[in-house]
């Protein structure tokens, strides 16, 4: 390859679920016909859907392509060899999802699937918005069995308000729900292993309600699971010594908000990959080769050997930055 690695701006990848809305395009000015987008697949390397890099001399390859040519370069030292290990998204709930879990790393190891952590960090949320994450304190898992086996898996789950900025942690094993009137920034392991509990009924666009996986549920489930969904942010410091908040500092990614009021460098150590999603404001982010111009919904990946400086361009300007542990 002649061409240098350089921050990647990816054409996203839109998902029509059924309970999905406009707010994507409204809220992030993205030009694109009327329809119903549930999920924007900002970085993605699976089959079902990847990215593709829109901007430089790289456009036009797809990222798992240039994964297979640059390998660590691109995603540094940590990652496993040639291979993506997350995918983000950004989900508009216009309709309350199914409730549904994922494997864990032991469960996938037994059962087959993906593993699946996530965590979604909450960008709009209507008034009384809601999330739902883990079961109600004081519920057996013979009542809660009981309540999935009976389709009534929805009354047993805990439920958590959400307001823009809370970020909310799902454990492979950890059953939840994402309400009505929730936009919201996913991080996750690079899995599409889902197995739906309830639906309430909703019909497919086959006009038939759509399929459930109580028995691959049942296995996959976390029945004492008691941890806080909610997270709460640390202070961390960033290469310049000013502080940042932790989000989640995990097995399988650490999360980051950098509150951006003057110039931040960020040195390529070749570890990791860093993915920066501009959650307010707009900035500049520029490398020696060049100089992108972000504005809020923007997704840049940017390769592990590649470094780059930050500037703000309004008072108030918000990254999250996405990294391996």
């Amino acid at each position: 390859m002649s061409a240098t690695l350089y921050p990647l701006l990816l054409t996203p990848v839109y998902q029509s679920y059924l309970w999905g809305g406009d707010r994507i395009p409204r809220v992030f000015g993205r030009d694109l016909p009327p329809g119903v987008y549930a999920e924007s697949w900002e970085m993605s390397t699976r089959p079902e859907g990847g990215s593709v890099v829109a901007n430089g001399p790289l456009a036009g390859w797809t990222l798992q392509a240039l994964i297979d040519e640059t390998g660590s370069a691109l995603l540094g030292t940590r990652a496993p060899a040639g291979r993506m290990p997350l995918l983000i998204k950004l989900i508009d709930a216009r309709e309350r999802l199914s409730v549904q879990v994922h494997p864990d790393d032991e469960a996938a190891a037994r059962h087959g699937g993906e593993a699946k952590s996530e965590m979604w960090i909450v960008l709009a949320a209507d008034p009384g918005a809601t999330v739902y994450a883990g079961f109600r304190p004081g519920l057996s898992a013979a009542e809660i069995q009981a309540a999935i086996l009976n389709h009534r898996a929805a009354t047993v789950l805990r439920s958590i308000p959400v307001h823009p900025g809370d970020a909310i942690y799902i454990p492979g094993g950890r059953v939840h729900s994402i309400g009505e009137g929730c936009l919201l920034l996913e991080i996750q392991q690079n899995s599409n292993t889902t197995y739906r509990l309830d639906d309430g009924d909703r019909a497919g666009a086959d006009g038939k309600p759509r399929a459930l996986h109580i028995p691959q549920a049942l296995s996959a489930i976390r029945w004492t699971d008691a941890g806080e969904p909610r997270l709460v942010p640390r202070p961390v410091l960033l290469p310049s010594g000013r502080l940042a908040e932790q989000l989640w500092d995990g097995p399988h990614y650490h999360v980051e908000r950098i509150r951006l009021t003057e110039t931040e460098a960020l040195p390529g150590a070749g570890g990791s990959f860093q993915i920066l999603f501009l959650e307010s404001g707009r900035a500049s982010l520029s490398w020696a080769g060049g100089v992108l111009r972000l504005r809020t919904g923007t997704s840049v990946l940017v390769p592990a050997v590649t470094p780059v400086q930050l500037d703000p361009e309004d008072p108030e300007v918000r990254f999250i930055r996405i990294s391996l542990p």
